[in-house]
């Protein structure tokens, strides 16, 4: 096996998936904590005394103890290198977290315990299922009161529609959590409480399913228990299926305590064994292999201004195949131009390192000179292709976006413009009008409190957001139809998105079924595919 290939076989990259609150971040860092990363977990919730996670960088994110942009973390364990995709859990700002996974070769699907299947879990989970990629569930949060373990499971399978498969069985929770049985080892190990600070792990007792000190570590009432729903469990649930978790068709399911280390590490080695090497990406050119010897990658994330020391726009590359060195020679294709990718850097949220090799499963940061957008592709010049676009997804919320000082017009327009191309937020003008008006769209409304923070404190501009009444937008499939042309759009705003494409704004969904019964022949789309 070529040196190429044995480092690409190393590579895990992998996306984590939750509703908020579940304890994804936390769970981040405790791999991390594994891997030597970082030496003590921060605190989530963000509290001013506190040192804040690794992975929530913005000054926003601090502030209000969420995250609002995906973190790209690298880390070596145990002959693996492992790239983590966190995501933020808002559902606000799952846009974002819809194009991470894009770049993810499996996801970790966080659950809480006592909650269950919660409203953005199912949004996101949905996204991992259109990509058929493989989703590992980590039910967290079992040192606390915690639902029914079967109701759990059955909701997951009922609720996402996809088969679970126990690789551990917890005994008891909260005040009650004995610690987890491992279905294959038929080990059972025993979970004592310790501070929550950083050390590695709670103390663990590994005792044999057979070994009479585990009636007396667990108690009888417990041991009784877990004998009768391992019973159960072998003749009721699915068998684990190497071949159904790759095709995404079935999750193995794993329980434990992110907060206090238990089960954690235990999962993290299961997983890696479970998940494979990167995957082969479809481009217009068929299936790029990942061990094949040209280096391609595509655009996933844009991100101006993450550190204030630096002022710049980091593009977030997947590299899909091939090896990447410092200072070689790329064609972009979208632009048709050749380019050296300058300063190639790999995260650890805000902290940089400057790489001069990567490999494809990775993840690097280029600087971007303003030539990226989302879903760009750049390979070698000797062989071109380009990979599947990411869908733009429609925005829910709109409002009229007013300048308060016009002297500031040129930060104003660099700041709004450069916001959008991270694709946090939509723009869009009047139809017939250039920059006069902008209108924004986003997903969740939090993201007009991202934009306009971002605006007063990134680019010094003051600004005012009026709310519009449009909820709905499609994209006009025909560009060359002039929206000012159609019929019955009286009470419809026509406007263009940065690339000059026609839409329209609607109030409801009788507007839109009004406007395509008047123009026959009309076809309109709720995302655009570039």
């Amino acid at each position: 096996m070529s040196d190429l290939q044995s480092e690409i076989k190393k590579r895990r990259t992998f996306a984590i998936i939750s509703h908020p609150d579940a304890g994804k971040t936390t769970l981040t860092e405790k791999f991390l904590l594994y891997g030597g990363a970082i030496n003590t977990a921060g605190s989530v919730k963000g509290k001013a005394t506190s040192k804040h996670a690794v992975s929530d960088w913005m000054e926003i994110e601090k502030e209000r103890g969420i995250s609002v942009t995906s973190s790209v973390l690298q880390f070596n364990y145990d002959g693996y290198c492992i790239n983590i995709l966190d995501t933020p859990g808002h559902q606000d700002f799952s846009e974002d977290t819809y194009r991470t996974l894009m770049a993810a070769d499996s996801a970790v699907m966080v659950i809480d315990a006592s909650k269950g299947v919660e409203a953005q879990t199912i949004k996101l989970f949905k996204v991992c299922v259109m990509r058929n990629i493989p989703i590992f569930t980590f039910i967290n949060k079992m040192d606390r009161e915690a639902r029914d373990t079967f109701d759990l499971l059955d909701e997951i399978e009922q609720v996402l529609g996809i088969k679970t498969c126990p690789i551990n069985w917890p005994i008891g929770c909260g005040k009650e959590f004995k610690g987890v049985y491992d279905r294959n080892s038929k080990m059972v190990s025993s979970f004592q409480a310790v501070a929550t600070g950083g050390s590695k792990a709670a103390k663990e007792t590994d005792l044999s399913i057979d070994d009479p000190a585990l009636k007396e570590e667990v108690g009888e009432l417990l041991y009784d228990k877990l004998l009768e729903e391992i019973e159960l469990l072998d003749g009721a649930s699915d068998p684990f299926d190497i071949d159904l978790v790759s095709k995404g068709k079935l999750s193995p399911v794993f329980f434990g305590s992110a907060l206090t280390n238990f089960g954690v590490e235990q999962f993290l080695n299961h997983f890696l064994q479970m998940t494979s090497s990167p995957l082969p990406r479809i481009s217009d050119k068929g299936e790029i292999d990942p061990m094949g010897d040209h280096f391609s990658a595509f655009v996933f994330k844009i991100q101006a201004n993450m550190n204030k020391d630096h002022r710049d726009r980091i593009a977030f590359m997947r590299i899909c195949s091939g090896k990447f060195e410092a200072g070689m020679e790329v064609t972009h294709v979208q632009s048709e131009k050749k380019m050296r990718l300058s300063q190639p850097q790999q995260m650890m949220a805000k902290d940089r390192k400057i790489v001069e090799e990567a490999y494809a499963g990775d993840v690097i940061g280029v600087f971007d000179p303003g030539i990226f957008s989302i879903g760009d592709t750049v390979c070698v010049p000797s062989n071109k292709f380009r990979y599947e676009g990411i869908p733009t997804f429609a925005p829910e919320h709109f409002a009229r976006l007013i300048q308060l000082d016009s002297m500031k017009r040129k930060q104003f327009v660099k700041g709004v413009t450069q916001i959008a191309q991270e694709g946090a937020i939509q723009i869009f003008q009047e139809y017939t009008a250039g920059m006069a008006e902008i209108i924004v769209g986003v997903v969740g409304v939090l993201q007009f409190d991202v934009l306009k923070y971002r605006l007063e404190n990134e680019y010094g501009c003051d600004i005012r957001l009026e709310p519009l009444s449009y909820s709905h937008i499609r994209w006009i499939k025909d560009r060359t139809i002039d929206p000012n042309t159609l019929k019955g759009v009286m009470d419809v705003k026509k406007v263009k998105d940065m690339k000059g494409n026609p839409l329209l704004l609607f109030n409801n969904e009788w507007n839109i079924r009004m406007v395509l019964e008047k123009n026959e022949g009309l076809e309109l789309m709720e995302f655009s595919k570039e």
